[in-house]
């Protein structure tokens, strides 16, 4: 069988795998291996599910007859059975049709090996064209009353007393809380998420000192194993009275948080214990954090608690509180998915606690939905031929989009898009390395989507020949710094991937002091990135020491720097490289991967010479034809690397040249997004070539999820 080249597998995934939505009789239209339509359809699906349905009816009909005898189902369970019992005797294409409503599940809708279609008879699942179906994996609470415990009063601020409603969580029917570590219950209210109760409410308190008394030193930042430090807050002496205190800190790194429950709060030192286990890399001075979980604190609108001993919440409203606006996740999952040819559209999942979505180990699948108010991930995919397109996802605690598939051991791609999607505010909870869409394997495609207002990445990648395209990024990493808005790293054989013709802007990092664009971290090797638009990025793209990169073809404006090439293989991660080095001569493998046989040696002949051409050392990059605006290139004129520029001897192994500095560049009207370089740019006389930026970002056409 043909492999696949980067630039193919970009072909073969529109063609044969990116789907269009018809009106609601047709199926779904899957490129060359299109289903075709089943004439007895008749412009109807061939069974429905409604909120007035019943399932001892016969699910034929779109809403009850005349005489009420006949109609909808009630439920997808039933509408399922009916799908498997219908196939199992005549195999064509199904279409399930889903009138609007809120359905609140008992139980996560699942479909498996015995709902799986066929290539040329794929089952469709939908919402009612012009109808919203709710599928809601949370529970409305409509039994509130005012809090009238003097206790209960007496730990409120007193400002706030007279207007906190309480639940009880049990009588309704909730007994499952979780942890505030993350993954429990959620309150949300007129459809938006609230606020776990905390102090600072928007802000952070600062780690005034820690007492070292296991030390860690990471090339001379130092800090203490233990979770043990002061703070002059005299506000946090307040939380002596709490019962379940937690804080939650970027405690030694600016990109590396987590939660932790209180052990001991002593006034006297204004120490602060946290109960182990510790953070693993440990607590540093000024790093900060905020409590959370706190009664006491509940001092503004949008705030909650829950009492997780009584199972009482406790919540200050932001407006009245009316029948179907308070709502609490319950489920887990809303749907899983482990069938082939399967598609699921223009849904709205919300109010779970963990993947909203998941298909798992499918062939053939298609999803546009509409996830929002979860407390997890959006969608998880894994496996091939798979599209997630035109799909809207806010509200997350956790990622967006999460697209694995392809095989690494023999290089064969995925055929998997997402595409079109649309990701905002999430990571609320998990608020690192949960980014708004991320693939992994080979030969996975994610292009024309927007990502943005996030703490941290926007993107992740690994894995080989993956390909990331006319996607918008920006107010990414907020909250954190050493970050990438497009972030990988650590792998010599993950090859052939490119990066292109996407627009990164307005990225500034925590505090403004700085975090990355396209970041290949320690060692990652072999990425492609051009044609692309980084716009107010403080380090628009960085090569951690790794090889045979290129960056070219670039518009840079106001980046600080525009490029970033070290040689950490051979400084402070040295004995990453020479780890890796004794392993792959004992073995011939890097990370499990055989990379001096086939597949590897042919379509990545740089990786023969690997032990031989200075291992460890930024060989092969390519820096050029790239246009840099308001900021600067990297040079380091002193001729050494100090963290933040090309490193000195980096014109000795890689290419750098033809790159427009200082000059201006000639762009049409960059500041209000028309990034042409008029006719007479000089760049363009240096080899530029125009960048197709009018394609980048959401395509507006119907197959967008509502």
């Amino acid at each position: 069988m043909r492999i696949l080249s980067g630039q193919s597998i970009v072909s073969f995934c529109v063609f044969s795998v990116c789907f269009a939505f018809f009106a609601c009789s047709s199926v779904c239209v899957f490129g060359q291996n299109a289903a075709v339509e089943d004439a007895r359809i008749e412009k109807k699906g061939d069974f429905f599910v409604a909120k007035n349905g019943n399932d001892a009816w016969s699910g034929t009909l779109s809403s009850p007859n005349a005489d009420g005898t006949d109609g909808p189902f009630a439920t997808l369970e039933k509408a399922r059975s009916a799908v498997r019992s219908a196939f199992s005797e005549t195999p064509r294409p199904y279409c399930v049709i889903v009138r609007g409503g809120l359905y609140e599940l008992m139980q996560t809708f699942t479909l498996d090996a015995q709902d799986s279609g066929r290539e040329n008879a794929r089952i469709t699942w939908k919402a009612h064209p012009g109808e919203t179906v709710r599928l809601s994996a949370g529970k409305y609470l409509n039994s509130w009353t005012k809090v009238t415990d003097p206790a209960i009063l007496a730990q409120l601020p007193e400002s706030v007393r007279g207007e906190i409603v309480q639940v009880d969580l049990k009588a309704a029917g909730v007994e499952n809380y979780g942890s505030p570590k993350g993954g429990g219950i959620e309150l949300f209210f007129n459809g938006e998420p609230m606020t776990l109760s905390r102090y600072p409410n928007a802000d952070f308190v600062k780690i005034v000192s820690v007492d070292v008394n296991e030390e860690v030193n990471v090339r001379g930042t130092i800090g203490d194993k233990v979770g043990n430090f002061r703070f002059d807050d005299e506000r946090i002496l307040s939380w002596r009275a709490e019962k379940d205190p937690w804080v939650h800190g970027y405690w030694f790194w600016d990109w590396a948080e987590e939660r932790h429950p209180v052990a001991e709060i002593d006034a006297e030192t204004k120490t602060l214990k946290v109960k182990p286990p510790y953070h693993s890399y440990g607590y540093r001075k000024n790093q900060w954090f905020y409590g959370f979980n706190l009664l006491c604190e509940i001092d503004q609108p949008g705030e909650y608690y829950v009492d997780r001993e009584a199972g009482i919440l406790y919540f200050y409203p932001p407006a009245e509180v009316k029948k179907d606006t308070l709502a609490v996740s319950v489920l887990d999952s809303a749907v899983k998915i482990q069938s082939d040819w399967v598609t699921f559209q223009n849904f709205t999942l919300e109010f779970c606690r963990a993947t909203a979505f998941s298909m798992h180990g499918t062939n053939g699948l298609a999803v546009g939905l509409t996830v929002r108010n979860c407390s997890g991930t959006g969608i998880s995919a894994a496996g091939t031929n798979q599209t997630v397109y035109g799909c809207l996802l806010f509200n997350l605690g956790r990622s967006g989009i999460s697209m694995s598939g392809g095989d690494r051991k023999t290089l064969m791609p995925s055929g998997n898009l997402v595409s079109n999607c649309e990701v905002r505010d999430y990571a609320r909870i998990q608020r690192v390395y949960a980014p708004g869409i991320s693939i992994h394997g080979v030969g996975n495609t994610a292009s024309h989507n927007k990502i943005s207002d996030a703490p941290h990445m926007g993107m992740g990648f690994s894995g080989n020949e993956n390909l990331i395209e006319f996607n918008e990024i920006f107010n990414v990493c907020f909250e954190s710094n050493d970050a990438g808005a497009i972030y990988t790293g650590r792998n010599w054989s993950m090859r052939g991937n490119v990066l292109r013709h996407n627009y990164l802007h307005d990225i500034r990092g925590f505090e403004n002091r700085g975090c990355v664009g396209i970041y290949l971290d320690d060692q990652f090797s072999s990425a492609e990135m051009s044609g692309n638009i980084f716009v107010n990025v403080s380090r628009a793209t960085m090569i951690g020491g790794g090889r045979d990169c290129r960056i070219v073809n670039n518009i840079f404006i106001n980046c600080q720097p525009c490029v970033h090439l070290d040689a950490r293989g051979l400084g402070w991660q040295k004995y990453f490289t020479e780890d890796w080095i004794k392993v792959l001569k004992e073995t011939g493998k890097h990370l499990g991967i055989a990379i001096f046989e086939e597949p590897y040696a042919s379509r990545y002949p740089e990786l023969a010479s690997l032990l031989e051409n200075h291992p460890g050392t930024p060989v092969g990059n390519v820096v050029a034809n790239n246009v840099c605006v308001g900021g600067n290139f990297g040079d380091n004129p002193s001729g050494q690397w100090k963290g933040t520029s090309i490193w000195a001897g980096a014109k000795e192994f890689n290419t750098i040249e033809n790159n427009l500095i200082g000059e201006d560049p000639m762009i049409e009207d960059w500041k209000n997004g028309n990034f042409t370089l008029k006719p007479d740019s000089p760049a363009l006389k240096t080899g530029f070539r125009q960048i197709p930026w009018q394609k980048i970002g959401l395509k507006e056409d119907a197959l967008r999820a509502k």
